[in-house]
């Protein structure tokens, strides 16, 4: 393994795929391999970061990791490139979960794992960035599967400066609940919703619940959902919508808990990110929300949000067990911080792993 260079529909600042490839990146490069990445759109504040995508061919043969995303021109190119073809799989999330809120998106994953299963034909390997995703790689005919644990940094998280304003807004003596990550229907924040609105009611009357997430495309979803809070007279229940990197850090620093109650994920950034906080993670048994936590945080396996309220309050009212459950995420932070990325694409491409 000589070079190994990385192909993207898009490279964004702030998500996790455009932070795994910058990482990505900069650990190959270390380890003194060649890596370039080649992208379709590119955000402004990444210009010079990425090359353009009919360079690609140009390049010759390596190692090629497509991050996938749904119809796109570097999906197309893939096939066609030379060398070691691997799929980096993020996840496609089922339409199903999608089709009321969002029939539109519905059909483009529909179309997206379609594409997905095709391209099996013309990949060398699925790379999974969770188990979960490499069984659904396997599933959807992946001769050679593997997983690449994603790459993350979450100390730039951990040591964000926050927004002073958000922080002083935050920082009123209330109890801050809070779900992170964008409002798509999958998440199933009405649960978490749900669950709030009984923790209020039956142990802290003054708790606000922060919704911090972006809804573009999602705008009758998030309507149903104020619609959700208000039937279960829910108060202090905030939508803050997309936020920047400061105020996500006065979240995760004015947080009690972090509530997960997606029915899908295939990894669960913000899961990681609580962790790395210090946040205690209350969440639900899907996906692949399981082996993120990695034995850490709370796992619940339903949704009655009884259950829920009454975990909540236990862990947030006995010190000594919410220091546990904090330390207990920190230990699965070092444990994932232990891999080697570079050292564990190697043995996957060995077939050593």
């Amino acid at each position: 393994m000589t070079g190994v260079h990385q192909l993207l529909p898009a490279l964004h600042a702030g998500d996790a795929v455009g932070n795994e490839t910058l990482l990505l990146q900069a650990a190959l490069r270390r380890a003194g391999l060649a890596s370039e990445i080649f992208a379709g759109h590119v955000d402004p504040a990444l210009l010079g970061r990425s090359r353009a995508l009919r360079e690609a061919e140009a390049a010759g043969e390596a190692t090629w990791l497509f991050h996938f995303g749904p119809d796109s021109p570097a999906g197309r190119l893939f096939p066609h490139l030379a060398g070691t073809r691997v799929l980096r799989y993020h996840n496609v999330t089922p339409p199903a979960l999608l089709a009321e809120h969002a029939p539109a998106l519905a059909r483009l994953c529909g179309a997206g794992l379609a594409e997905v299963r095709a391209l099996a034909a013309s990949a060398h390997l699925g790379l999974g960035a969770s188990e979960f995703n490499s069984r659904e790689l396997h599933a959807m005919g992946y001769a050679r599967t593997a997983v690449l644990p994603l790459v993350a940094d979450l100390e730039r998280v951990r040591t964000a400066s926050p927004s002073r304003v958000l922080a002083r807004l935050l920082g009123d003596g209330r109890r801050n609940l809070l779900v992170a990550g964008r409002l798509a229907p999958n998440k199933r924040v009405e649960d978490a919703i749900a669950v709030f609105a009984v923790f209020q009611r039956l142990f802290d009357p003054r708790a606000r619940l922060l919704i911090a997430g972006g809804w573009e495309g999602f705008e009758g979803y998030r309507a149903s959902l104020e619609r959700r809070a208000n039937a279960l007279r829910a108060e202090r229940v905030l939508f803050l919508g997309r936020v920047a990197e400061d105020e996500l850090a006065a979240c995760y620093q004015s947080a009690a808990a972090l509530l997960c109650t997606s029915e899908h994920e295939g990894v669960g950034v913000p899961l990681l990110e609580a962790m790395a906080c210090g946040v205690p993670v209350f969440a639900y048994d899907a996906g692949a929300v399981r082996e993120t936590l990695d034995g850490a945080g709370v796992l619940l396996a339903d949704k009655r949000p009884e259950e829920w309220a009454g975990a909540l309050d236990r862990v947030l009212a006995d010190r000594a067990l919410r220091a546990a459950v904090v330390a207990g995420q920190h230990a699965a932070l070092r444990r994932r911080a232990a891999a080697d990325p570079v050292a564990t694409l190697r043995a996957v491409l060995a077939g050593k792993a």
